[in-house]
């Protein structure tokens, strides 16, 4: 199937998807699929199903999202929650409860993450209330079934899971306790009147979900969700995504990997500015080189591409095999077919960070910047801690003046670094 934009801009409108954020062979994948599914031969078929079918419509935005969560996901957030709540619980006394609202929650392991985070800060029951949404219908089943299996239990802290779990079969069943304290709905953050008869939340998170949309889109949901967040509140988003709320006028708390920004010009009463997090790296207001210096493991010399008669890229169904090709071309100066063997993998293998972070470094290499630092942000979306990805994109960020971004995804890659030496010690 070549790129068929009528389904590029379907779910562009419907949500909000741009389809450079996860490339155009994810969204053919997923048409090629639900034709199968339909015993379907072509796109045109497929297509009057599609407008004609709010069952159909669900079930390609179903096949297009991948939810990739696990609960406890980025454990400090969680930590500075516990440490903001007390502080607001504290200057709002029993007038009411803390609102605190998850969306897209995906699964529910990030709402339930918050309910437990919080018993575990000490609140009591009536003193809080988590909200969650999710465009999937699917998704928000799941989540209200509740019950999950060991691939949402990752790192090296799972010790919640004999607190609040119970086992089931193959899976872990979560506590009522937990379950009680949150509420489950449908919703899309694109609607303008989402949640328009609510009161504003104390903590919003939304946490990778900014990286998939282009920058008109963004700033459209950026609205809705300083609308949904109280002035005093805190609003928690990916790794990938503080630059972007940096420029569009929020400001970081200055909680260390915490990724928590509120409206204020000025941070809150118990952070430092968040420049005082970091050492600076950067020792003039020069930029640094361009990307494609940026020193990494493994080498890129883009050169022009040889004039030889064009071969047919090699035919692989393991996906070992295509990330060694790709890395091989790249390193050859062959871009396009670099590009090409990225595409292929995402048409026959489910997202993974190295493809999207070759995909970056090769828009790089053509000077595309804003689709490379798409590729980059995807890459750390599905792998936080993807050292040359932020190497590139810190690079990147520098270059175009945003040394402050710069600083934090060093300080970011510095900090994993330590860590990962730490251990090999051990």
């Amino acid at each position: 199937m070549s790129g068929d934009q009528r389904f590029f801009d379907y779910l562009k409108q419907r949500i909000g998807l741009d389809v450079a954020s996860v490339g155009p062979a994810i969204i053919e994948r997923a048409v090629r699929q639900r034709r199968t599914a339909l015993n379907m031969d072509d796109n045109e078929q497929y297509w009057q199903r599609l407008i004609s079918s709010m069952d159909e419509q669900q079930a390609l935005i179903e096949s297009v999202i991948v939810p990739e969560t696990w609960f406890f996901r980025y454990p400090e957030s969680f930590a500075t929650l516990g440490r903001l709540a007390r502080k607001r619980l504290a200057e709002i006394g029993s007038r009411r409860p803390l609102r605190i609202l998850s969306l897209p929650c995906s699964t529910g392991e990030e709402p339930y993450s918050i309910a437990m985070a919080l018993f575990d800060a000490g609140f009591a029951a009536h003193q809080f209330k988590v909200e969650a949404l999710d465009v999937s219908p699917l998704s928000v089943q799941k989540a209200q079934s509740a019950v999950y299996g060991k691939n949402s239990f990752r790192g090296l802290q799972t010790d919640f899971r004999e607190r609040y779990f119970s086992l089931e079969g193959d899976g872990y069943r979560l506590s009522s306790r937990v379950c009680e304290q949150v509420g489950f709905h449908v919703g899309n953050l694109l609607d303008p009147a989402l949640l328009a008869s609510h009161e504003p939340y104390d903590f919003v998170f939304c946490r990778n979900l900014l990286i998939y949309f282009d920058l008109k889109t963004q700033k459209q949901a950026l609205d809705v969700l300083k609308r949904l967040t109280r002035d005093d509140g805190v609003l928690f988003i990916g790794p990938a995504e503080g630059n972007l709320l940096s420029r569009l006028g929020m400001r970081s708390i200055g909680a260390p990997q915490s990724f928590a920004f509120c409206h204020s010009q000025e941070p809150l009463p118990s952070s430092r500015p968040v420049l005082a997090e970091f050492k600076p790296l950067l020792r003039s207001p020069t930029p640094v080189p361009a990307p494609v210096a940026v020193p990494v493991s493994r080498p890129f010399a883009p050169r022009p591409p040889a004039r030889t008669p064009h071969k047919p890229l090699p035919v692989s169904d393991d996906p070992g095999v295509l990330l060694a090709q790709i890395a091989t071309l790249a390193n050859e100066g062959k871009s396009n077919e670099a590009r090409a063997v990225c595409e292929l993998f995402l048409q026959r293998h489910d997202p993974q960070a190295q493809v999207f972070y070759w995909l970056g470094l090769l828009s790089d290499v053509q000077g595309q910047t804003a689709q490379a630092q798409g590729f980059y942000r995807k890459a750390l979306y599905l792998e936080p801690q993807h050292s040359e990805a932020m190497a590139h994109l810190a690079a990147l960020l520098a270059s175009q003046g945003d040394h402050a971004g710069a600083q934090r995804l060093q300080e970011r890659a510095a900090r994993h670094e330590r860590s990962v030496h730490s251990e090999r010690k051990q």
